[in-house]
């Protein structure tokens, strides 16, 4: 009798035993995941958004522009940029005729505004002043803005609808000294690249890229009471279809890191 007993306690152990395990592996199916989390992986939040982002920028940015885009690149490995750099007003165009881009940095405030329709609210990421960038030796002995007035030289300005061909237009303006220029360039590359060349004495073009140029020019500054400040707005493009990803490149532009970045290539701080 006892023996038998013994053996159907055992059974029905067993069988409470073998009922309680598939409860127990529900249990754990049904335990959610901390938030924003999936099982076995990191954070969702962690996982950068993959974007390939066109930044239209004015010319006088190239040099700037690609050591921040490496940089940003780094710290954001989602993200890819690539820079098309041109006049502001090549680059107003271009956005007007629905170029396929993301954000835009004009070097002026005047064609930005022109873009509202286009645009959203620029914020101004750097500034910039002008200079004079005479040939190799300065065999010219150029020293101020009136010295450009001299027939003999052959200066090289850009073109009234380009920003720096406005400011340029705005000093010489303002201290009366009449030039007539050999040409006029779509862009300060340009008129900086005919003075590196030789083909002109003398051009007026941003601080930052005369002094890239080394040797090959010499950078005669100009005072600031005769001088123009050139402000740089940014902003994300409407038509962009990366719009977040674009808005927090244009927001990067203003943080401590890309700030450093523009003041060591020699903008002047916001």
């Amino acid at each position: 009798m006892f023996p038998t007993l013994t053996r159907r306690r055992a059974a029905a152990a067993a069988l409470t035993a073998a009922l309680l395990v598939p409860l127990a592996a529900c249990g754990k199916a049904d335990e959610k995941p901390a938030a924003g989390s999936t099982p076995g992986s990191a954070s969702a939040s962690d996982e950068p958004k993959a974007a390939n982002l066109t930044v239209l920028a004015a010319s006088s940015l190239t040099d700037v522009f690609k050591t921040a885009g490496e940089v940003y690149q780094k710290t954001h490995p989602g993200t890819k940029i690539t820079f098309s750099f041109a006049g502001s007003q090549e680059l107003a165009a271009q956005v007007k005729q629905g170029a396929p881009a993301d954000a835009l940095v004009t070097a002026d405030t005047k064609t930005m505004d022109g873009l509202k329709a286009e645009t959203g609210e620029p914020t101004i990421i750097a500034k910039n002043r002008l200079v004079i960038a005479a040939g190799k030796g300065n065999p010219f002995k150029i020293d101020e803005l009136k010295d450009l007035a001299d027939t003999k030289l052959k200066v090289v300005l850009a073109a009234p609808e380009v920003p720096v061909g406005r400011y340029s237009k705005q000093i010489l303006d303002a201290q009366k000294v009449e030039v007539k220029p050999v040409s006029q360039e779509p862009n300060v590359r340009a008129v900086l690249s005919k003075v590196e060349l030789g083909e002109a004495d003398a051009g007026l073009v941003y601080k930052t890229d005369s002094a890239k140029s080394g040797d090959k020019v010499v950078t005669v500054d100009i005072p600031d009471e005769q001088n123009a400040v050139a402000s740089y707005p940014a902003a994300t493009l409407k038509q962009s279809k990366n719009a977040e990803a674009a808005a927090a490149f244009v927001a990067w532009l203003s943080t401590p890191e890309a700030q450093r970045i523009l003041q060591d290539a020699g903008f002047q701080k916001v």
